[in-house]
């Protein structure tokens, strides 16, 4: 690769004028002379700048109301040009273009523009850039000589290469930057692709889109995956909207491992189901308890015991910020990970002294407008669809299916019981009881069966008598609801719709257990 280069000449044509002024000044200081055009040219000489335009040196005018700007050899010519290469270096000379050395340019807001509510579709077509990408391709294509900014986060990065009012950047940062700026453009182009993929020409919505791109950003490398010899990285998504573990900050602890993340992100997206203060915990991906309660302390309490030895060594989340109380009493046990919003600084303090523990704090949690997606990996191919996001929307319309009808603190109960439930690998079974859960049967291959391993695993602690219970789908045949009747059950959530309804129906009557169905089923895989 070649030597390190002295930048002389840059253009700048930026949507996102964050830092830009310093930038420039900076630029400026170091006699690099300053190419532009539009918006930016307009704010940078605001800042006392001299800006030369790229009509200029193209000697032709923006037109089509400022979407041919940059489009031209001139520019084009400047960028791609190999330093090096002697053929090029004519080719130059002989048509008067002169080189770019450095390219700072981010893009028309299209990801911002069709957030808005009631965006029309030509607004959403007038804010796909066109020069920008080209520029960013040619730049990030020519790294060994011309060095390409997309980020503002790397102004401070470029400024810190100025030494004795000169600027070079040598070809391996260039290279680190070119990567970033290929990323770009392909973050920017997936995203018009997504969103015209659900997009009729009349602006009506289709519900799935024509083709998926998807892009993650590696946030880092994991030590491994699920099994010691499997490698690892944990990749986000840009720009989340809602509070999760990928944007959540690490306060404390080991490494996260891949089987962390997986669980924690479960047991978050479990807890953020509860507006009033509630605690989840997860062992291997599935809720082993969970309970609300005004006082934080007995919340936690009232999980942990549902399933104490599940507990240990698991995931913890709470909705609501984490006290000292709190912090003193999970300091007396073993737990892989706590995720919450916020924390009291005495929680923190007396946390720290569990140094292996991982703390997760998140951003606020805040109700989404985002229209959430569930991507699953199979050989070949990822499955996608809606989100499963319903769950106090289940109750609206329920019917009560029974001679017996569920009192208004069942019904509050069965809520629970439906939130945990719903988050319960299949078939799932939940039992719950005082704004708790008392038995948890997961991930069995029969619902019969799910129901006896929730009263197996509630007798050792809490037991079942005069509990309620959550079924995420239908009961095919009765020995569902005997069992339940065994265990003490009062009253039932299901969705209904079996071909066998009536008779499920019947073995609750005679057991004078109230059922209600929702029409709403929860499975999960």
């Amino acid at each position: 690769m070649n030597q390190m280069k002295q930048i002389k000449r840059a253009l700048i044509s930026v949507w996102d004028k964050t830092g830009l002024d310093l930038l420039a000044k900076q630029l400026s200081e170091c006699g690099i002379e300053i190419i532009s055009s539009g918006g930016t040219a307009k704010f940078l000489r605001n800042s006392g700048l001299e800006v030369k335009d790229v009509s200029e040196i193209t000697e032709f005018p923006e037109m089509l109301d400022g979407r041919v700007k940059t489009l031209h050899p001139k520019i084009h010519g400047g960028i791609l040009a190999i330093r090096d290469n002697n053929s090029h270096i004519e080719d130059l000379k002989n048509n008067n273009i002169e080189s770019i050395d450095l390219v700072i340019v981010n893009f028309y807001p299209f990801e911002e523009t069709i957030k808005k509510e009631n965006v029309s579709f030509q607004e959403t077509i007038e804010n796909i850039d066109i020069g920008g990408p080209t520029i960013v391709r040619a730049a990030a294509k020519n790294f060994q000589d011309v060095a390409v900014i997309v980020d503002t986060e790397d102004y401070s990065l470029l400024i810190s290469k100025i030494k004795n009012n000169q600027i070079q950047v040598d070809p391996q940062l260039n290279y680190e930057l070119a990567k970033k700026a290929f990323s770009y453009v392909s973050n920017y182009d997936a995203s018009i692709s997504n969103h015209l993929g659900i997009l009729n020409i009349d602006n009506s919505k289709k519900s799935m889109p024509d083709t998926l791109t998807l892009h993650y950003t590696k946030a880092y490398d994991l030590r491994y995956g699920e099994n010691p010899h499997q490698s690892a990285s944990f990749f986000v998504q840009n720009n989340i909207d809602d509070a999760c573990v990928a944007n959540s900050k690490q306060l404390q602890g080991k490494e996260l491992s891949l089987n962390n993340i997986y669980d924690a992100d479960s047991c978050y997206e479990t807890v953020k189901e509860f507006s009033e203060n509630a605690c989840v915990i997860v062992k291997h991906n599935n809720p082993c308890g969970a309970a609300t309660h005004e006082n934080q302390l007995q919340a936690y309490i009232d999980a942990r015991d549902c399933d104490p030895v599940s507990a240990f060594g698991g995931i913890v989340a709470f909705n609501k910020k984490v006290t000292k109380e709190v912090a003193e009493e999970i300091s007396k046990t073993f737990i892989e990970v706590l995720i919450a919003p916020s924390y009291e600084d005495s929680a923190l303090e007396i946390l720290s002294s569990k140094q292996n523990l991982r703390v997760l704090q998140s951003p606020e949690l805040k109700k989404s407008k985002s229209i959430l997606k569930d991507i699953k990996k199979v050989v070949g191919g990822v499955l996608y669809q809606d989100s499963d996001n319903t769950s106090d929307e289940d109750f609206d319309d329920f019917k009560v299916a029974t001679k017996v009808k569920p009192s208004d603190e069942d019904i509050q109960t069965l809520k629970l019981a439906w939130k945990i439930c719903k988050n319960v690998k299949s078939n799932a079974i939940v039992f719950a009881r005082d704004n708790k859960t008392v038995g948890i049967g997961a991930g069995q291959m029969n619902r019969v069966n799910s129901v006896q391993l929730a009263t197996i695993k509630s007798k050792e602690h809490f037991g079942t008598e005069g509990s309620v219970l959550a079924s995420d789908a239908f009961f095919p045949f009765r020995d569902g609801i005997d069992e339940a009747a065994k265990a003490g059950v009062k009253a039932i959530v299901q969705p209904g719709g079996s071909i066998r309804d009536d008779e499920v129906i019947e073995a609750c009557d005679e057991h004078g257990i109230a059922m209600i169905f929702v029409g709403v089923r929860h499975f999960k895989h």
